[in-house]
């Protein structure tokens, strides 16, 4: 479907005036609807605005490219604007918008607006094509230019096909992969951009985009084995086993547009290593400018993890928020206690599903990295270290083992955490960092089974590498990474109870308000928490024994659970404001989670930054922390009590202090907010 057979003279506006990047869409809106193919036009200015929370389509280089798909549209159509002064729009680059292009599409599977997308994105591409446009006279003359750009690239193509079909020297041809991790313009754009600095060195070349469509354009076997280099600039997972034997460079999408005539040119002059699919998966990076290769393998292996991740925190995250919700409104956000969420059969299987899934997420993003690595053999290896980090070594507190000696004794005491061995679940840091051993163990046994007999080709991937790999990862977490984390656990506990002895109640708050937000539902987080439960036990002890509950040891206790939960609260609120405010720090998938991430947030799922703090943990850890800290400290500075052990805003009925408290959560997600402009990069996604 060509641009040109959606959009008329009645839908573009040439001299556009818009205040604002909403007001922008509005008058969009306006214009789409003058064609007669919106049956509801409220409806569908709520789906492009929904789409716009998502994540800007200000694409940059003064475009913008809103859509919708909606049960809303009748029939596909395009609307356009040109703004000579340009309106702010959040745009990718920071520039002001000039050109408007907005997509309407109704809600079937053929996902016409994705095609039409690409379209436009390609043409846009063309600095004068842009230019001719913003000089246009009349809608006819806007159309026209349109016309011509469209023509001319579909005779490009022909030839471009025609001459595909003769033989072509290896001398002489490439072959080059794009993809993004959204799969729309920039995986286009890359292409266009390389096709173009091809032409311009008098080099043939076939790209093959891997967009939100699937892979168009693919290369055959044929095609790899003419061609003298292979150019992979994408930020997401490319088939590579196809490439072994030939030079290859790979790269960030972005470099694929902004630096498509470097990389042309050295894959022209071979200057590649050549890729061994067989050996250490992508060893064979080189580095491109300043990009450093290492840095880059490691960050597209994790973001295969935490992108698979995402919907199993946001899904079960939900849910569970939803379970509060319920307990609530039946009235049990004062007297629910430790059942909270679950005292209702409703609210119980929301929490029941929604804790099932929000437990898969770590073994997902274990699971994940590893696959990125290793490819399928990894995925067993990745999810089984997975389930141990987030499970922790096995409770069997209640076996009788009897007498042991030697290496079972030795077994018993580290595999099996005792009664006081304290917590061993070490959370999405375990997550990442087992992920990445599951990989390369894999990895090694791939290079150590090389010289094995081809008659043993067979039985690699289903027996040998899951069997060693997870017998390997179960050993290095059993034995050393959660016996470890055990120990932290125990030290920690016996500090906060010192604190909490000697009277230290603000530093106390700090520290519990810290300890929740630097890991998420792992280690240091479960301390806290258990922590802050047993003073309510204590408390609950102190009264039995005819103390009363304004005593300040009561209080103390009450005093140290609030300042948990508002730290808990403090890191998907501080993300999410972070998210709107600074948008070239997050992708557009995590852009696309601000408001899931502000609804956990409120019902203390800490759980919602996690995505966040595994993409970039030394950035985004600090700011959660300090954050969730100062949350902490305040509360119990201003000595805001909670009675139940939940967070929030379900049970603020039990909050003392109720209005210092809500304070106190907006001022530390406001620092959160704040250091993550300052301290964290700008997305290495585009």
């Amino acid at each position: 479907m060509k641009v040109r057979d959606l959009l008329g003279v009645e839908s573009i506006q040439l001299q556009g005036t818009p205040t604002g990047k909403e007001d922008a869409i509005r008058q969009m809106v306006d214009l789409m609807c003058k064609r007669g193919n919106i049956a509801d036009p409220d409806a569908y200015l709520q789906g492009v605005f929904a789409r716009e929370e998502e994540g800007t389509i200000g694409i940059g280089e003064g475009i913008a490219i809103p859509h919708c798909k909606s049960d809303a549209v009748s029939a596909p159509g395009l609307a356009a604007m040109v703004v000579p002064q340009g309106v702010e729009y959040d745009a990718l680059d920071g520039e002001p918008v000039h050109i408007i292009f907005l997509i309407a599409a109704p809600n079937t599977e053929d996902n016409v607006h994705l095609e039409v997308l690409s379209r436009l994105s390609v043409l846009l591409m063309d600095e004068q094509f842009t230019k001719d446009l913003m000089q246009a006279k009349s809608p006819e003359d806007f159309l026209h230019v349109i016309d011509l750009a469209e023509a001319d690239k579909e005779e490009k193509e022909e030839a471009k096909a025609e001459a595909e079909k003769a033989e072509v020297g290896e001398e002489t041809f490439v072959v080059a992969v794009t993809g993004c991790p959204t799969g729309i313009a920039h995986t286009y754009m890359a292409a266009e951009a390389l096709e173009k600095a091809a032409a311009a060195a008098g080099c043939r070349i076939k790209v093959e985009t891997r967009g939100s469509g699937g892979a168009k354009n693919v290369l055959t076997d044929a095609e790899i084995a003419s061609a003298k280099a292979v150019i992979v600039a994408a930020d997401t997972k490319v088939p590579m086993d196809r490439f072994d034997g030939k030079a290859l460079i790979e790269c960030k999408v972005a470099d694929g547009i902004s630096k498509a005539a470097e990389l042309v040119d050295r894959a022209m002059r071979g200057d590649a290593k050549a890729y061994h699919a067989r050996t250490a998966k992508k060893e064979s990076k080189v580095e491109t400018g300043k990009t450093d290769s290492v840095g880059h393998q490691i960050y597209t292996h994790l973001m295969n993890g935490v992108s698979h991740m995402l919907p199993f925190v946001i899904g079960g995250g939900i849910l569970t928020a939803i379970a509060f919700l319920i307990d609530t409104l039946m009235g049990y956000g004062a007297i629910g206690g430790g059942s909270f969420g679950s005292c209702t059969p409703v609210s119980a299987f929301f929490k029941y599903v929604g804790g099932l899934a929000m437990g898969l997420m770590v073994p997902v993003l274990a699971g994940y990295i590893a696959y990125s690595i290793a490819d399928r053999p990894g995925l067993a290896v990745g999810f089984t270290g997975g389930l141990l980090a987030s499970n922790g070594n096995a409770l069997f507190t209640d076996y009788d083992w009897g007498n042991l000696s030697g290496f079972s004794d030795f077994v018993g005491r580290f595999a099996f955490q005792g009664e006081h061995g304290g917590t061993t679940v070490s959370g999405f840091l375990g997550g990442i960092l087992v992920g990445f051993l599951a990989g390369y163990i894999i990895l090694g046994l791939k290079k150590l089974c090389e010289k094995l007999p081809d008659s043993l080709e067979g039985i690699k991937p289903t027996l040998i590498y899951p069997v060693v790999g997870m017998f390997i990862v179960s050993v290095l977490m059993c034995f050393i990474f959660n016996p470890i984390i055990g120990l932290i656990n125990t030290g920690l506990s016996t500090m906060l109870t010192a604190l909490a002895k000697a009277g230290l109640i603000t530093l106390l708050g700090c520290l519990l308000g810290a300890m929740m937000a630097i890991d998420m539902g792992g280690p240091i987080n479960k301390a806290a928490y258990v922590f802050g439960t047993g003073m309510l036990a204590t408390a609950s002890d102190l009264m039995a024994s005819g103390v009363q509950s304004t005593d300040p040891a009561v209080q103390a206790c009450y005093i140290a659970m609030a300042s948990i939960m508002v730290g808990g609260m403090v890191p998907p609120i501080g993300i999410a404001l972070a998210c709107h405010f600074f948008p070239k720090k997050f992708t557009e998938a995590e852009r696309a989670s601000k408001v899931s991430n502000l609804v956990m947030g409120c019902s203390f799922i800490t759980e919602g930054a996690i995505p966040f703090a595994a993409s970039d943990p030394a950035h985004v850890i600090p700011c959660t922390l300090v954050g969730a800290g100062v949350a902490g400290g305040l509360s119990a500075f201003f000595g805001c009590t909670l009675m139940a052990p939940h967070g929030g805003i379900f049970v603020f009925a039990t909050v003392g202090k109720p209005l210092l408290y809500i304070l106190s959560w907006i001022i530390g997600s406001i620092v959160t907010t704040v250091m993550l402009g300052f301290i964290k990069k700008d997305a290495q996604e585009v």
